[in-house]
């Protein structure tokens, strides 16, 4: 249950020899956020490369963004609302004294689950500096990072340049749009379980035949390289000059092999300032964690089914389910209904 815990009011008074100009008004509401979990329905996007696996009945489907400031909260009391509009209004509480101190009130993170039936484009992202340099204030970069789910046999992906190869070398073959690039560009076979990190400026594409889970700025800020021989539309165009500005040669990326978890074990896959990946492992012993008011957790199983316990509920995970646990709500227990894994996204 919310609850007004006060109202400030501040009128800027207005000397006899100040400019004429209307008085300030400005409320400040603080509140006390309701400590339970809730669950996030996905919303998605049908791009050309995508596959069956996310939505069997609309192909292509092509991503499910599980947890992004747009996402509408399906459950408590708080249903029916975006998170962006529970991060304006609960601040610290709902996203954590680590998070506010990164980007304020913004929810900082964005969670995709990509089904990469085709080769995605060749692309590149900016930093934080290159983005509002080339987009305009406000903007921000796009580290990332990736989590294989699945990978059919010879899977590839590209993650970053080939060694000794110069900028101009580089420049030169994004300029041309053509297939150029791919003689410079750096082939990766992943396995299931993989995981990569992607520092902005490092050129790169997912290829066919996998499932990914990535982890990322909030940013949407992409700059096409090459697609593959499709043709440029209002909405897949390249961006060679602002590829260029910001593409690294000596970015790259190697896939970090799984680490061997026992039951009950919590590991880190990565992280960075910008956000941090966890894998929970559970198949008959409970794990507890606790936020610790520094950070919201995203809880969305990748395998298996598992029991959230929080603040006297209960919640049920089906794979591919999220359920967002605020930074205020403190201790927790996922407990296995099934063997399951559970990633966990944080600041």
């Amino acid at each position: 249950m919310e609850k007004l815990v006060n109202i400030l009011l501040k009128v800027t008074v207005l000397r006899n020899d100040a400019p004429c100009r209307i008085p300030s008004i400005v409320f400040s509401y603080n509140w006390f956020m309701n400590k339970s979990p809730f669950f996030l329905a996905p919303e998605y996007r049908d791009y050309v490369w995508g596959g069956a696996r996310l939505r069997p009945e609309i192909v292509p489907t092509a991503e499910a963004w599980v947890i992004f400031a747009g996402n509408r909260i399906t459950s408590g009391p708080y249903a029916g609302r975006r998170l962006s509009d529970l991060s304006l209004t609960f601040g610290v509480d709902l996203l954590g004294t680590r998070a506010v101190a990164l980007a304020g009130s913004r929810f900082p993170v964005l969670v995709k689950i990509l089904d990469c039936a085709q080769w995605l484009s060749l692309q590149v992202h900016p930093n934080d500096e290159q983005a509002q340099r080339l987009e305009g204030e406000g903007f921000f970069g796009k580290t990332e990072a990736w989590h294989v789910l699945e990978a059919e046999p010879n899977a590839k992906l590209v993650a970053g340049i080939k060694p000794n190869i110069s900028a101009e070398a580089l420049t030169s073959a994004i300029r041309s749009k053509s297939e150029a690039i791919l003689d410079l560009v750096e082939m990766v076979g992943v396995e299931a379980g993989d995981t990569l990190f992607m520092h902005p400026g490092t050129v790169h594409a997912l290829g066919p035949g996998m499932l990914i889970y990535e982890i990322q700025q909030t940013s949407d800020i992409t700059y096409r390289v090459y697609d593959w021989g499709r043709a440029e539309t209002e909405t897949r165009k390249l961006h060679i000059d602002k590829a260029i500005a910001v593409s690294n040669p000596n970015a790259a990326s190697l896939p970090v092999k799984p680490p061997q978890m026992e039951d009950g074990e919590v590991t880190t896959l990565t992280q960075c300032q910008y956000f941090q990946l966890d894998e929970i492992r559970v198949g008959k012993k409970t794990v507890r964690l606790e936020t610790g008011g520094e950070s919201f957790h995203g809880l969305t199983v990748i395998e298996g089914q598992v029991r959230v316990e929080a603040e006297g509920e209960a919640f049920v995970l089906n794979k591919f389910d999220t359920l967002l646990i605020p930074a205020c709500c403190g201790a927790y227990q996922i407990q296995p209904l099934q063997k399951s894994r559970v990633l966990k996204a944080s600041v």
